[in-house]
């Protein structure tokens, strides 16, 4: 613990990826294990493009019940701590695999947000894009042509946009410190990330409640809440 406060300490490119273990500490649902169904559903079943067009009632009916449950969270001392990293370090870059928004609310600023955010939504024909904190109906429709909106995340079978990913890739390519918070290390493209900043030269550092397939691959892999870890590697 002392060789990373000190590493993060001098380091002037920090790139953290997190994951759903970081709002998990909020109250998130992780959707693994015991919150992986609803209503005899599979999260993956539900979150994915073929359901969306065959019945989008029940995705978003969904997606609806995910944004009650969120409208309740509050951001946590992980994303606290993550903020105040950003506003000490010399060039900070958060990637988050969340759609909650969390960072954003804990005051982070230099955020990409990998899969999307749960309170936007989109139109699935024109270019209509919003924040929408606001009680949606069943079936949402767009205010500017009419037709069916979605929520703006991306679903299991779709693509990160190109845009996204490059920087992403950008950032851990030219980090000096890589560290992984609350993530399994398991969904591609972001698992790879923290391979190839090591393979650029930056240290590699996992933050996790338990080992993942990372932890012997990264250079520090310290394990127990991401709050109480995050709290003591501020500067």
């Amino acid at each position: 613990m002392q060789t990373v406060m000190a590493l993060v300490d001098g380091a002037e490119r920090i790139a953290v990826l997190t994951g759903a273990g970081v709002s998990a500490e909020s109250g998130v649902p992780t959707f693994r294990g015991e919150d992986g169904l609803w209503k005899n559903h599979r999260a993956e079943e539900l979150a994915h493009p073929e359901t969306f067009s065959r019945e989008p009632h029940l995705v978003w009916e969904f997606y609806n019940w995910r944004r009650s449950l969120l409208s309740k969270c509050k951001p946590n001392r992980a994303h606290h701590a993550l903020a105040a990293l950003e506003a000490h370090a010399s060039s900070m870059l958060l990637m988050t695999q969340n759609v909650d928004g969390l960072h954003h609310m804990a005051g982070s600023h230099n955020v990409i947000e990998m899969h999307g955010n749960i309170w936007r939504v989109k139109c699935t024909r024109c270019t209509y894009l919003a924040e929408d904190y606001s009680e949606l109906p069943e079936l949402p429709k767009c205010p500017s042509c009419g037709d069916l909106l979605r929520p703006d995340v991306v679903w299991f079978g779709e693509q990160l946009e190109p845009g996204t990913l490059h920087s992403c890739v950008e950032a851990a390519a030219h980090a000096d410190i890589f560290m992984t918070v609350g993530t399994s290390g398991i969904v591609q493209p972001a698992a790879s990330l923290a391979d190839l900043a090591k393979r650029h030269g930056a240290v590699t550092v996992e933050i996790n409640l338990d080992p993942t397939p990372n932890s012997g691959l990264v250079d520090f892999s310290l394990q127990g809440k991401a709050a109480d870890i995050l709290d003591k590697l501020i500067p």
